[in-house]
């Protein structure tokens, strides 16, 4: 299986055709697996994803947000997509999570992949997408209206697929220092019994004339799960650098690539939930009854 570093070429046409097409069949076919014409109009594939009408009681009911976080391993897009997934009524889609469940599987295609993750490669194109496309499908056979992705898109190419069968409305580009981010990464925990997501990381970073101090309090499990606490695979020192030297490599294209399309909201963290929170809200003009509450 080819890994990530070939798609830092220039994607030709014929690629972007090939992954475009493998994106709306499948996000078209039925769930038993039949084909598509492959010869179906990128437009009409679009407005029949956008058909769809959303059940959510989310005050922001009938704005169907198409949204996009980006940020480097570790910096909180999951955290801050699934607290807007809840406050607008939307789904939050994770790759990460797809590829996870994938991982869980068993099988050769399985194995190949833990071998990419625990070396801190990304997982190819073609396999994400066939992922995503999956998900979208079924949601959409849900009635979902929406959804903000999480990990996705991570190249160019990504981009330009996504382009053509969805339109994006906004691109949430967290940042924080990599002196956090590496500190976040290997303080994630995971409860082995109940799933809970947790960090033993206590974040304080002394401030000077140029950036302010930083904290960022743990976020410690309940007694009950303090002795199931795993650690991930890929959480090592090593393999979280070579995660973000990539993703600096990679996705920086892609950034420029919403910004020169008015897409792109950057979004430096400023500390931990509490903070962050109501400042990311101001910076999206949204407001949230409960967010004294759940920060």
């Amino acid at each position: 299986m080819a890994v990530s570093h070939r798609l830092l070429r220039p994607a030709t046409t014929t690629i972007k055709n090939t992954f475009s097409s493998l994106f709306i069949r499948s996000l078209s076919s039925s769930s038993s697996g039949s084909s598509l014409d492959p010869k179906i109009d990128l437009e009409e594939a679009a407005a029949q994803l956008g058909k769809s009408s959303s059940t959510s009681t989310s005050p922001y009911k009938g704005r169907n947000f198409h949204w996009v976080f980006l940020g480097c391993p570790g910096v909180g897009k999951g955290t801050y997509a699934s607290r807007l997934s809840s406050l607008l009524g939307v789904p939050h889609i994770a790759t990460g999570d797809l590829v996870r469940e994938e991982l869980s599987s068993s099988g050769l295609l399985s194995s190949q992949l833990k071998e990419l993750v625990n070396h801190g490669k990304l997982v190819p194109d073609e396999f994400i997408i066939s992922l995503l496309s999956k998900r979208l499908q079924a949601g959409k056979d849900k009635g979902e209206s929406g959804y903000i992705l999480d990990g996705f898109p991570r190249t160019v190419t990504q981009a330009e697929i996504l382009e053509g069968v969805t339109n994006i409305d906004l691109v949430i580009n967290l940042k924080l220092r990599e002196e956090a981010l590496l500190a976040k990464c290997l303080g994630r925990r995971i409860c082995s019994e109940c799933g809970g997501n947790y960090n033993v990381a206590c974040i304080d970073i002394k401030g000077d004339d140029d950036t302010p101090r930083m904290y960022m309090p743990p976020l410690l499990p309940p007694p009950n799960c303090e002795s199931k606490l795993i650690s991930r695979a890929d959480d090592t020192e090593e393999v979280v650098k070579e995660r973000l030297r990539i993703y600096n490599k990679m996705t920086q294209p892609v950034e420029e690539f919403y910004k020169k399309r008015g897409k792109l909201l950057e979004f430096e963290l400023p500390g931990g939930i509490p903070e962050s929170w109501a400042r990311l809200l101001r910076a999206l003009h949204l407001e949230d009854d409960k967010q004294s509450a759940i920060a």
